[in-house]
This record gives C-alpha cells, sequence and structure tokens, in this order.
C-alpha cells in the first residue's frame, strides 16, 4: 500500500510519535491527514485537518465518525504510560481505557469506511506487549491485550480485504519514556519506519534498532506461527458458511 494519495486517521497527534507520524504523512504525499488531539492544534498544511478526540469518549468519535466521509489508514497511535504497580486496579483500567478500549472503539467506528476502501488498521504498541516492563506493569498489561486484538482482528478482517498492522516499537525519544534512563530512538526515525512496514505490508513492524533485533526470531518462531495455524480456523468457517 503506497502512502501517496491516501486519507489517514492518527490519533495521539499533539506531540511525540504521533506528530512524526503527521509530518512523515504528509511528506509521503497523503491526500488528507485527519489528526486526532485533546488538545486543539492548527497546522499549516491544508491537507491536515485536527479532529477534537478523547478515544475514551463516545461522543468525540461519534463526532469524528460524521466529519471523516472516507478513509484509508487507521493509525492507533494514542497511549498514556503511568508508572505504577499491579495492586492498583484503577491505574490498569485507565490504561485498558485508552489502549485497549480506545483502540477497539476507533477501530469498530471507522471499520465501515475502512472495508469500503479495503484499507490498513495500524495499531501502535510496544515491544512490552510481548515481554512485560515490570516498571510499568499497566501499560505492558494494556498493550499485550492490544496485541491480541490486533492478531484478531487481522484474521477476522483479511476475508474483507483490510490489513492489519502491529507496531512493536522499543523506547521512543518521547515525554512519555523520559524517566527511563536508557537508549531511545527519535520520534521521526520510527515514523518513517512505520510506514515503511505499511507500505511493505509487513505484519509486524518492527520500527527501530532495539524492536528489529527481534523481527527475524519472531517472524519465524512457534508463537507467529500458532497465529497463522490459528488464523486458518477463520478462513474454514467462512467457506462453511
Amino acid at each position: 500500500m503506497s502512502i501517496t494519495g491516501k486519507t489517514i486517521l492518527i490519533t495521539g497527534t499533539n506531540r511525540g510519535l504521533g506528530k512524526a507520524l503527521v509530518e512523515e504523512a504528509l511528506r509521503r504525499g497523503a491526500k488528507q491527514v485527519y489528526a486526532g488531539t485533546r488538545v486543539p492544534m492548527e497546522h499549516s498544511d491544508k491537507r491536515v485537518t485536527p479532529l477534537p478526540l478523547d478515544i475514551t469518549n463516545a461522543a468525540h468519535i461519534q463526532a469524528a465518525v460524521e466529519k471523516v466521509t472516507s478513509l484509508d489508514i487507521l493509525i492507533n497511535n494514542a497511549s498514556i504510560a503511568l508508572s505504577d504497580d499491579v495492586s492498583n486496579r484503577t491505574a490498569i483500567e485507565e490504561h485498558l481505557a485508552v489502549i485497549f478500549f480506545g483502540t477497539y472503539d476507533m477501530t469498530q467506528a471507522f471499520l465501515p469506511l475502512l472495508t469500503r476502501s479495503r484499507g490498513a488498521i495500524v495499531n501502535v504498541l510496544s515491544v512490552a506487549a510481548l515481554a512485560a516492563l515490570p516498571v510499568i506493569p499497566p501499560y505492558s498489561i494494556a498493550k499485550a491485550a492490544a496485541f491480541n486484538l490486533t492478531q484478531s482482528l487481522r484474521a477476522l478482517l483479511a476475508g474483507q480485504s483490510v490489513s492489519v498492522h502491529a507496531v512493536l516499537p522499543g523506547p521512543i525519544d518521547t515525554e512519555m519514556s523520559r524517566s527511563l534512563d536508557i537508549p531511545k530512538t527519535s520520534p521521526e526515525s520510527v515514523a518513517r519506519a512505520l510506514f515503511d512496514g505499511v507500505e511493505k505490508g509487513e505484519e509486524e513492524i518492527f520500527p527501530d534498532p532495539m524492536s528489529e533485533s527481534l523481527a527475524e526470531s519472531w517472524r519465524s518462531g512457534a508463537v507467529k506461527e500458532l497465529e497463522r495455524q490459528n488464523a486458518t480456523l477463520v478462513a474454514t468457517e467462512r467457506d462453511k458458511s
């Protein structure tokens, strides 16, 4: 899928990776970019349409649906990462509300448009979806749930020609990871790799040196093979009906 001429909706675009994704989409010739933001924003490029959007707010999502008339790519990027432990149920629920249910609700809301365009869903997750980052367990739990959702959607929507991609970055140099004293990749570099992966049709996109070190073993590993085998059950049931 080429980004040129496509209409794209990106959530969480006020800063960090979301902001970089908007700029990279424009650089690659996107026809229109809907920029979902919780804080009002303006953009000098007329191809950018800011959308007031809190993905935990059903009314906001419905208003966005009414404004977006066509869509080729939905990028579920909005996220939170608050340090807490597993004893705090409220923190886990807050992360699930944004990272899991926000992704779910956005996907369900815009699926009719994506089905019509035979488009793509791109869920920005984390390597923490594969192995928990114990210093922020609520974040890891929510990302793992969203990854499982991504795999399920991939199998269920294949028959409708909607592709579903999981982006699995390591630490990105944004405000969200400021407290982590570890090597980080620039959001601009991750944005470029994300769109490269979408254009190449990669199901899992490993967009930075840290995550890329996992790519080969993941794609040839037992867990990925099990996902492929499980997906055949969907195709079998679809053929029966």
